[in-house]
C-alpha cells in the first residue's frame, strides 16, 4: 500500500503547487476537513472506503469532516454537503490518477493535502494523523473552553 504523508514539515515553501491548497474546494478552507475518494473501476476499494468512514459518523462530525467520492468527472458527496464542484478540476488539481485506479486524499482545513493514500485507510489510521495535527488540537482546546 502507498501512502504518502504531506503533513509534517516543519517549513512550508508557500511557492511549492505540493502545499498549494486546493482551489476547486475552496469552499471548505478554514471550515472543514475533506477526504476525498476516488472510485476505482469496480468501485470495491472506494466502496470499502466509504463503509469505513461512515461507521463512525460521530468521529466525522467531531473532526469536521467532508467525505466526497470523485467517479470520472462527477463528485457525490458520501458525508457533509459539496454542492457545484468541478470532479474534473478536482481531479487535475489533486493529480488523481487514471479513472479507474483508487486514491484517496486527506485535506486539511487550510485547504492543503495532507495524505495520499492508493489503498483504503481505516478510519482510526485516519483519525489518529488528523488528531496529530495542530489545528486539530487547536480545535479541541477551543472546543473544551
Amino acid at each position: 500500500m502507498s501512502k504518502t504523508l504531506l503533513y509534517g514539515a516543519t517549513k512550508i515553501d508557500e511557492t511549492n503547487a505540493a502545499y498549494a491548497a486546493v482551489a476547486s474546494l475552496e469552499q471548505f478552507q478554514w471550515k472543514n476537513r475533506v477526504f476525498v475518494v476516488i472510485a476505482d473501476r469496480d468501485n470495491s476499494r472506494a466502496s470499502r472506503q466509504e463503509n469505513q468512514l461512515l461507521a463512525d459518523r460521530d468521529a466525522l462530525d467531531e473532526r469536521d469532516m467532508v467525505v466526497l467520492k470523485l467517479v470520472g468527472s462527477s463528485i457525490k458527496p458520501v458525508f457533509g454537503s459539496g454542492d457545484g464542484l468541478d470532479g474534473e478540476a478536482l481531479r487535475k488539481e489533486l493529480g488523481a490518477p487514471d479513472p479507474g485506479e483508487f486514491a484517496a486524499f486527506l485535506l486539511g482545513k487550510d485547504g492543503t493535502v495532507k495524505l495520499k493514500v492508493s489503498e483504503p485507510i481505516t478510519s482510526s489510521e485516519l483519525f489518529a494523523i488528523i488528531d496529530s495535527m495542530p489545528m486539530r488540537a487547536a480545535d479541541a482546546v477551543s472546543a473544551d473552553k
